[in-house]
């Protein structure tokens, strides 16, 4: 990381306060117990037949497949009909049924199989994002790394089986680096608040060594431990789905939108007004209509962007991006 002495000067004036009272903190922050260790036993002891453990009453039985599409196909109309059953659809389906509206989900192909089972596994508020905030003035920023750590805080607390707190070390080969890193990390303490996971904190270069003996020792003074969250995407992902079928949302996958339909209303404007869709197994059609439709399709959405207007820009532009996992013996 390049930064002219100028932009480290404005971090440090921004930074220091904050970092330190993370510092001030750390003493009675500091713990080495899993800070969702009660969440997890509770998640582990609960049985789906323990009379004790208080259920929803609008949570219904898993329907079958076949019931599924008998439902759907016999619904005149949903309130809400989603094209996407990744993250984005899923939770848009958990939302729209737990608050009244009827709706219906489908995927293409099976749930989770895009990108929301390819991500990092993290949950983080993003440092990059808090720097950019820092060097930049950016309070749009700010208040986006801030609302992320609660997210990160919300999720490892409801879905304890599904999440973890996981420790990061961050290497540092330049000496200046080690007190601007260090008050930078302070600052992602400092903004989380009373719901940081453990407090950050620094490392001597054998201590880091010791951890990861092929670490580059030529150049290095040290390393910074901070931490954030991990989580089973897909799994998440799935649970959102089941949730939303248990509440009464009818939601399949494999089913594939071949077309939009359309309606003209007396004002003489044309709106999408459902989907005609195909089983993928079968090759069954029939038409799925809806007050409102909801592209959650993802890196996908010009697809069904150009059924509803085959001259429409096209929105997406595809990224990727690469991750190595070593063995636990390349340490």
């Amino acid at each position: 990381l390049q930064l002219n002495f100028r932009k480290i000067m404005l971090a440090w004036k921004y930074v220091l306060p904050a970092a330190a009272v993370g510092g001030a903190a750390m003493g009675w922050i500091w713990s080495d117990s899993d800070p969702f260790a009660s969440e997890k036993t509770r998640a582990a002891s609960i049985q789906v037949e323990d009379k004790n453990v208080a259920l929803d009453k609008r949570l219904k039985e898993l329907p079958s497949r076949k019931s599924i599409f008998e439902h759907m196909q016999s619904n005149r109309e949903f309130d809400v009909l989603v094209i996407g059953g990744g993250a984005t659809g899923a939770g848009i389906a958990v939302d729209a049924q737990t608050r009244g509206l009827s709706t219906a989900l489908v995927e293409m192909d099976d749930f989770s199989s895009g990108t929301s089972s390819r991500s990092t596994k993290l949950i983080h508020g993003g440092v990059r994002y808090l720097q950019s905030a820092i060097l930049k003035l950016d309070i749009e920023q700010y208040r986006m790394v801030k609302e992320a750590l609660f997210e990160r805080y919300h999720l490892l607390k409801v879905a304890p089986h599904l999440s973890s707190v996981l420790p990061i070390m961050l290497p540092i080969y330049s000496l200046w680096q080690v007190p601007y890193f260090y008050l930078g990390i302070k600052m992602y303490d400092f903004v989380a608040g009373k719901r940081r996971l453990k407090s950050s904190y620094y490392i001597s270069k054998q201590k880091a060594l010791d951890l990861f003996p092929l670490l580059k020792k030529d150049s290095l003074y040290g390393a910074l431990i901070y931490y954030d969250g991990q989580h089973n995407d897909a799994r998440m992902n799935i649970a959102l789905i089941l949730t939303a079928i248990r509440y009464g949302a009818q939601c399949a996958n494999h089913v594939e939108v071949v077309d939009l339909l359309k309606k003209t209303d007396p004002d003489g404007v044309t709106k999408v007004c459902g989907a005609k869709v195909r089983d993928c197994l079968t090759g069954h059609q029939w038409e799925i209509r809806a007050k409102s439709v909801v592209n959650a399709t993802g890196a996908f959405c010009d697809q069904i962007r150009l059924m509803d207007n085959p001259k429409a820009d096209l929105l997406v532009v595809p990224s990727q991006g690469v991750h190595i996992v070593l063995p636990s013996y390349y340490r």
